[in-house]
């Protein structure tokens, strides 16, 4: 665990929504130490030496290969980056360890086993385990000698976790429980040697479990035959009367939902890291291919409509990971502050993971819907060659699929994203009545027109501040209108949730910027600030779109009229040439043959 010390006392989750954020206090790539550097570095050498020359074989599942990949891989130390030195782990910050999933994020399907392996196949006995529970399995699973597996999902119970048949029932002799049920979608179920396994003993209080390979009454299944990340093992568990020590309960009986919430929370963070890993490799590939492939006796790189594709690709990219590791520094710095009052170091982790539950559940789904564009596109620049196995940005587009699902579907991330900020609300930790309110009084007002403020990016930073506010408006507006009948209205919902994912990737990207320009001269941040703008650009429209949408599905008559022209108003924006500045995106693209920044 990292010893530093924060500069500041890191915010609440959810508190950018109603505060306005200094951004020399916030976290950006650019801030990465050397060390930091160096381990990313690290991560794609190893995918360039060790795991794209055997991509094919992989996919095909071939028997051992996988396992002895994450061997090397755990020889290298990329297994336990972020484990305690004591467990044989290299005890680093949660900075570095976000970097290690970035790193690896484009390694296709080995990307899904690492990542399985260090998140939810480690991270649970890590933070929940006993001593010897730790000291039995740790080391092991952070050298790659055992590998680990999560087993939460069954046929019957995939958003409803909690909804699992799988029962456990104590022994006559109290040495074992006794498990029955069965488990699907098991990542790397096919070869791993440690389980965690959620139960309900006596058939209602939902417990987790060690099981090892090889306990009796355990076995599994074939290897699913899936869409994508085919080369990632995938197969059922099935608990035949089998019997597990006691002394393998993971926490307590009943207390298993604690496990599996908390460790999704830095699943969630950690698959955007991936994701964005994997998007900067596959613009990678699709730039190259843009450069070599002629058309009308020109490469097609020099076409609008090309370069229109790989700036917005570059421009997701950039604002996705200047969110990512805007919060990745807040959990970071949420977890010295617990540490610093006395917390064991799971418990200070765990909390501070919790605390930002809601940006995990944002960058969740924005991470895995930019993959998603970037190699869809990408498949587009291709053309018909993307439609072919031979290219390999057809694999790309089959795996990244997959994230929108697992992790908690996006859907329901977005239901989350909304439902903990309400939660918060009501139980007062996060005061959005007096901003919501203030916000319903401004709507009486007269309209201030121009601005005076001179300060670099003035209007962006007001374009962020009104998107704060329309999501007050609406936010605010529907609770009052549907009290207790809001969890009902899921599509309002979700139009509120795109209002506060836009919102908050919008307002890390500006930070970011102001942050850049403060320390390099125009020419160098140009570009950045040609993709900022681009971001913000599209970032309120779309916020526009989402309220209209939730306004209409809730309000009527001059309610409806008031509010709507009042989003018209925290939505305006002053003409933008976003042409000219995706194509000099596009150029700097072009120039360096690589997503460079």
């Amino acid at each position: 665990m990292t010893t530093s010390t924060p500069t500041t006392i890191s915010l609440k989750g959810g508190e950018w929504l109603i505060k306005e954020s200094n951004a020399f206090e916030s976290f950006a790539p650019e801030d990465f130490n050397e060390e930091q550097q160096m381990v990313k570095e690290m991560c794609l050498q190893f995918l360039t030496a060790e795991v794209h020359p055997v991509a094919d074989r992989i996919d095909k599942l071939e028997p051992g290969l996988m396992p002895s990949l994450m061997i090397k891989a755990g020889e290298q130390g990329l297994l336990g980056a972020s484990v305690p030195e004591e467990y044989g782990g290299l005890g680093k910050d949660f900075i570095t360890s976000t970097l290690v999933n970035e790193g690896l994020g484009g390694g296709y399907s080995f990307s899904v086993a690492i990542a399985a392996h260090t998140g939810i196949g480690t991270l649970p006995i890590l933070y929940f385990g006993t001593a010897a529970q730790k000291e039995k399995y740790i080391p092991k699973l952070a050298s790659g000698e055992w590998k680990g597996a999560y087993g939460l999902t069954e046929p019957n119970s995939g958003s409803d976790a909690l909804g699992a048949k799988t029962t456990a029932v104590l022994s006559a002799d109290g040495k074992h429980y006794i498990l029955n049920g069965q488990k699907c979608w098991i990542t790397n179920g096919g070869f791993a040697d440690v389980y965690t396994v959620f139960a309900k003993v006596d058939g209602d209080k939902f417990s987790t479990f060690i099981v090892e390979r090889g306990f009796e009454g355990f076995t599994q299944g074939p290897e699913e035959h899936k869409m994508g990340i085919k080369g990632s093992s995938t197969v059922q568990l099935y608990f035949q009367d089998c019997k597990v020590p006691v002394e393998n309960l993971l926490g307590e009986v009943g207390k298993g939902h604690i496990i599996a919430f908390n460790i999704l929370n830095i699943g969630r963070l950690k698959l955007c890291a991936a994701a964005v890993g994997g998007a900067k490799m596959a613009l990678n590939i699709t730039i190259d291919y843009a450069k070599t492939r002629e058309q009308f006796k020109t490469a097609i790189a020099n076409f609008g409509a090309i370069k229109y594709k790989l700036a917005e690709a570059a421009i997701r990219i950039f604002a996705c990971e200047s969110a990512l590791y805007r919060t990745a520094k807040w959990v970071d710095e949420k977890e010295i502050e617990l540490a610093n009052a006395g917390k064991p170091f799971n418990e200070a982790l765990l909390g501070a993971a919790e605390e930002f539950a809601v940006e995990c559940a944002i960058l969740k789904v924005h991470g895995s819907e930019v993959l998603d564009y970037v190699v869809d596109e990408g498949v587009q620049v291709f053309g018909g060659n993307g439609f072919s196995d031979e290219y390999v940005i057809s694999r790309a587009y089959r795996d990244s699929r997959i994230n929108r699902i697992y992790e908690g579907t996006n859907e329901i991330n977005r239901l989350l994203t909304v439902d903990m900020i309400l939660k918060r609300a009501m139980k007062g930790k996060l005061d959005l009545m007096g901003p919501a309110m203030a916000v319903s009084k401004e709507l009486m007002s007269i309209p201030e027109f121009g601005n005076d403020d001179e300060t670099p990016f003035a209007a962006e930073r007001k374009s962020v501040v009104n998107m704060k506010k329309s999501i007050l408006m609406v936010a605010g507006a529907a609770v009052q209108k549907l009290m207790m009948k809001l969890s009902d209205e899921q599509e309002i919902l979700m139009n509120i949730a795109d209002m506060a994912i836009e919102t908050f990737v919008a307002e890390s990207t500006l930070l970011r910027i102001i942050k850049m320009a403060d320390k390099q001269d125009e020419a160098t941040t140009s570009i950045h600030i040609d993709m900022m703008r681009c971001y913000i650009n599209d970032a309120i429209d779309k916020v526009n779109k989402a309220g209209k949408e939730a306004i209409n599905g809730f309000a009527e008559g001059d309610e409806q009229r008031m509010m709507l022209l009042g989003l018209k108003r925290f939505t305006k924006s002053a003409p933008f040439n976003s042409k000219d500045a995706r194509r000099r995106i596009a150029d700097s693209l072009i120039a360096a043959n690589k997503y460079p920044w």
